[in-house]
């Protein structure tokens, strides 16, 4: 198979754990389930954490697969994505080797895959706008963003130069202005985008026109989590609904210590993110449902949490004969790979869908991978739209 080769908007944790996630898959595909530095002959069939059989502790088989939606696309594989441009504005990232920038501050999240293969690629200077917001100013340089003073690249040029298929979004939460202009940079040259951050762009009518009459397929807007607290509540939603129980009230409080959390402290930023979120949610529970009784968003920023995301999740309703009945759920979940689990099935979607010359967003990619997608689907029948999609039975 060919590679789909990727670019980066925001070399951040969410960029560091897809990256490392890649080589991880990569590595494990090559160990070819011998156990790694063991005796050779392990199957990866053994206490079922995908370490083998006793025989050492390298990549045993399971770990071919382990953590994977889909270990294969259209016959493409997590280790078929190739990183071949990355965009930035921190100055512990700009001009070095995309292998060393996704772990230099303040990126704090856990690692992966210690050693990554070369990619050839440095990180170029992007074009801060709107992406960093004045209180981060105020806080230490080793939990904030430290822009660069280097001359801004032309990223058109760079993104038709390295012959990407797919550009990321990972700009900061509320950089609206980053985020039109990365996607017109994509338009100019061709790109896909997956657009991981809620700006609403992929689900604009507008922007959506513009990238169908292109013929550029895109996904977006806001990326769920592989098990996050969106698709956890979700879940909780839709299985209220179908027992019969009439949810009254609900909330979603979360924390978090990264620079995601740290930038979201601006309350003005947040308009989009709220809207992403609770929509995803409401749109379960039917547009009657009144704003009053809902409440989701992130919460605070505890610094010692550094990439853990913790989530808060109540659900407060009525069963048989009105009776009361309440659900709290804690979830404890390290935020960027939980990102990078969906991130990697998106991208392989999007490379399908070029291949097949379709342009516009993706309805089923989005509704199974995004909060904000063009159209809200139940993730069960959106993951029955992905395979009818791979099956080419629906074009999106």
């Amino acid at each position: 198979m060919d590679k789909i080769r990727v670019a980066v908007v925001g070399v951040g944790n969410c960029a560091s754990s897809l990256i490392q996630g890649v080589e991880f898959y990569r590595q494990a595909r090559k160990s070819n389930g011998n156990g790694g530095n063991g005796n050779g002959n392990g199957n990866g069939n053994g206490n079922g954490n995908g370490h083998g059989n006793g025989n050492g502790n390298g990549h045993g088989e399971s770990l071919r697969s382990i953590g994977l939606m889909h270990e294969e696309i259209g016959g493409y594989r997590a280790h078929d994505i190739e990183f071949v441009a990355a965009f930035d504005i921190d100055e512990r990232k700009i001009g070095k080797p995309l292998e060393e920038a996704i772990f230099a501050l303040p990126n704090c999240t856990k690692t992966i895959c210690e050693k990554l293969a070369k990619t050839g690629v440095k990180v170029s200077m992007g074009h801060v706008l709107d992406g960093v917001s004045e209180h981060m100013k105020d806080f230490p340089a080793h939990r904030t963003f430290l822009p660069s003073k280097t001359k801004p690249c032309d990223v058109t040029k760079i993104l038709k130069d390295s012959g990407a298929e797919v550009l990321l979004n990972y700009v900061p939460v509320g950089s609206e202005e980053a985020a039109r202009y990365y996607a017109e940079r994509a338009l100019e040259a061709g790109v896909s985008l997956v657009n991981c951050m809620p700006a609403f762009i992929v689900s604009n009518p507008e922007w959506a026109g513009r990238f169908r009459e292109k013929g550029i397929p895109i996904v977006g807007d806001d990326v769920k989590s592989q098990l996050g607290a969106t698709i956890l509540h979700r879940t909780l939603a839709q299985l209220c609904m179908d027992r019969g129980v009439k949810v009254d009230r609900t909330y979603q409080l979360n924390t978090g210590g990264n620079t995601d959390f740290l930038n979201m402290l601006n309350r003005s930023r947040l308009a989009s993110k709220k809207k992403s979120k609770t929509m995803a949610v409401k749109s379960i529970l039917g547009e009657d449902f009144q704003d009053e009784n809902i409440h989701i968003g992130p919460s605070d920023y505890v610094p010692w949490q550094n990439d853990n995301k913790i989530s808060y999740i109540r659900v407060e309703g009525r069963h048989w004969g009105g009776i009361p009945i309440n659900i709290e759920l804690r979830l404890s979940d390290e935020d960027s790979p939980n990102s990078a689990g969906v991130v990697v099935d998106a991208i392989r979607f999007v490379k399908i869908a070029r291949q097949r010359k379709l342009g516009g967003p993706l309805t089923s990619v989005c509704a199974y991978t995004m909060k904000h997608p063009p159209q809200q689907i139940p993730d069960s029948q959106a993951r029955l739209f992905l395979k009818e999609f791979l099956e080419a039975k629906r074009e999106r």
